[in-house]
């Protein structure tokens, strides 16, 4: 006990200096308010000045009598700074039924006054009564209630001018919805004050609404862009949601694809690849470039090499089985049209007079192997379809085709002899085959991507089997008629045979530019833009009614960045993959040289 008063007196005695100079201490030290205070708070009438930047806060002063839902999803995707709240106090049933029943009776009062006054009946006072008397009987039974609601939008800009070219925009925005808005004119503390996240409402400048239009203006709508099933294409960059997609329960499969090189076009179709075939999905792809084959050695696919010297062939006058109900006949002409195309790539331009016989030297080279749609052997007299070796010697033969004969000499006896001329030695028999044309002579590219496309849509109509198909730099076709309308028809047709089609393209301009480019476009219910040149950005914002800010999203985009389209909905997007999706699916060339060296190392 003595020793504890000693401590006691011994605390009593410490210096009055020694306290003041402690306070003056702790008055000096920094605090979490010293951090995030900004350095400057200027308050005037119209706005704020906080730091080097302006603010100004609005509020929604009058509704239309009908409110859409989403009518503030604008407000919610504009590419601008700005923060929202909404305030929502509800008020008693009680109470309000006594506000109605009075303004009830004041509005028949005066209908009665000015009928027998003898005017003409006012439509705007019988709506408000039959609003009035509709509002008190669902609150009657419970299935509305009232609420005053408020809502504020805190504008943020570099320049007073821009706050008010933000103000003006937002304006426009809410005015083309019958919806007002005013500033908060010497009140912008408080405005600002209720959209800080405190969830203080100082404003206090609230509308009178009934729960069925409040529903209305549920802000989390951003531009949601899902089916809730699928597979992940990305992140939407507007509110951090999924991008849900099952291509094949939308009106069709089919996708587009455009972006500059090296924006992640070919990333981002991997992935896709990749997820798809987790699901079951085979998937068939053209690549001109090899950027498939780790892709295709990873999940255990075939990886098909076309080129001059490869051991694998394709012939073009294979002809698919007949399924129940096609007709042979109409099966006959499609493949003959399909290799008239073909052969106009190959002979170049051609008159009318040589397509007419170019026509009917197809039709002799099938029938001189018993290939007739009469015949009742059809089925078993396709299995040996001719070579374009049988052309070449119809075409020597006929009248009028010498010169033809000539140009398509190189593809049967001279340097191109291995190309066309072979039996088909390739098989469509693994979940993911990769088609690959890098190494074919850039002259014959178009060829080899016709030639294989044939091959594959034969197969396709052949079997019944849920499939994508991928055509990667698919402006080589389009700079072909022929080929353009080949790749039109796939994208019309192959709905019907459970495939969709994935067109990718770096060369904008030049597909769009086609006469079969846009129609494709039409054909595709997902079509995704990634980070463009400013060379094709307004071919690109003309095609799919871009705004300036979806332009400069798309020309600041970073790799895996864009725009993402589903029918009318369309919102921003980040391709993301995780760790292991990466490795296999990347082509970086350091990336891809590291697990190159890490494999040998193991």
């Amino acid at each position: 006990m003595g020793l504890f008063s000693k401590k006691k007196k011994q605390k009593k005695k410490i210096d009055p200096e020694t306290l003041d100079a402690e306070k003056i201490y702790q008055k000096g030290l920094a605090t979490v308010k010293d951090l995030i205070a900004p350095a400057s708070f200027a308050v005037d009438p119209s706005k704020l000045r906080i730091g080097d930047k302006f603010v100004r806060t609005l509020f929604v002063v009058s509704y239309p009598r009908y409110l859409q839902t989403g009518w503030f999803s604008p407000i919610i995707n504009i590419d601008k700074m700005v923060d929202v709240s909404m305030f929502i106090h509800p008020v008693e049933t009680h109470t309000i039924m006594k506000a109605l029943r009075k303004t009830s009776t004041q509005v028949q009062s005066r209908m009665s006054m000015e009928a027998k006054a003898g005017q003409i009946r006012d439509p705007m006072l019988e709506t408000s009564l039959e609003d009035i008397e509709s509002l008190r009987n669902q609150l009657q039974q419970g299935t509305e209630r009232f609420f005053r609601f408020g809502c504020y939008i805190t504008l943020y800009g570099s320049s007073e001018k821009e706050i008010e070219d933000l103000q003006s925009s937002i304006e426009a925005l809410l005015e083309s919805r019958l919806i007002y808005i005013k500033p908060s004119i010497f009140r912008m503390e408080q405005g600002f004050a209720s959209n800080l996240p405190l969830g203080n409402d100082e404003l206090d400048a609230s509308t009178n609404l009934n729960t069925s239009p409040l529903s209305t203006s549920f802000p989390f709508v951003s531009s949601n862009l899902s089916s809730n099933e699928g597979i992940l294409y990305g992140i939407n960059r507007h509110n951090n949601s999924l991008i849900l997609f099952d291509r094949f329960k939308l009106e069709n499969a089919n996708m587009v694809i455009f972006a500059k090189s090296g924006s992640g076009k070919s990333y981002a179709t991997k992935l896709e690849v990749l997820r798809s075939l987790m699901l079951g999905t085979q998937v068939i792809a053209i690549d001109p470039e090899k950027e498939y084959k780790h892709l295709c050695d990873a999940v255990g696919g075939t990886f098909i090499k076309i080129s001059l010297n490869s051991p694998n062939n394709i012939n073009p006058f294979d002809i698919p089985k007949p399924q129940e109900g096609e007709d042979s006949e109409d099966l006959l002409r499609g493949n003959i049209a399909s290799i008239l195309g073909l052969l106009k790539i190959i002979l170049g331009n051609i008159t009318p007079e040589e397509d007419s016989i170019l026509d009917r030297a197809v039709r002799e080279t099938y029938a001189a192997k018993d290939i007739n749609p009469k015949s009742e052997n059809f089925e078993q007299a396709i299995q040996d379809p001719p070579t374009m070796s049988l052309l070449y010697d119809v075409l020597r033969n006929m009248s009028g085709a010498e010169d033809m004969a000539t140009r398509l000499e190189k593809y049967t006896k001279g340097t191109f002899a291995g190309f066309l001329n072979q039996r088909t030695n390739v098989k469509l028999d693994n979940q993911l085959i990769v088609f690959n044309i890098r190494d074919m002579e850039e002259i014959l590219r178009p060829t080899a991507m016709y030639l294989v496309l044939q091959y594959i849509w034969n197969e396709i109509r052949s079997e019944l089997k849920k499939r994508l198909l991928v055509v990667d730099e698919a402006w080589i076709m389009m700079q072909h008629e022929d080929a353009g309308n080949f790749m039109f028809q796939i994208a019309k047709r192959c709905r019907k045979y459970y495939t969709g089609l994935t067109t990718i393209t770096q060369d904008v301009s030049d597909f769009i530019g086609s006469r079969y480019g846009k129609p494709i476009v039409s054909n595709s219910s997902l079509q995704l833009l990634l980070k463009q040149s400013p060379s094709s950005i307004d071919v690109v914002s003309e095609t799919f009614y871009l705004t300036e800010q979806e332009k400069f999203l798309l020309l600041e985009s970073s790799v895996g960045e864009g725009i993402m389209f589903a029918g009318l909905k369309h919102a921003a997007i980040k391709v993301v993959a995780s760790y292991t999706e990466d490795q296999i699916i990347t082509s970086n060339p350091a990336q891809l040289l590291e697990i190159a060296k890490a494999k040998k190392g193991g």
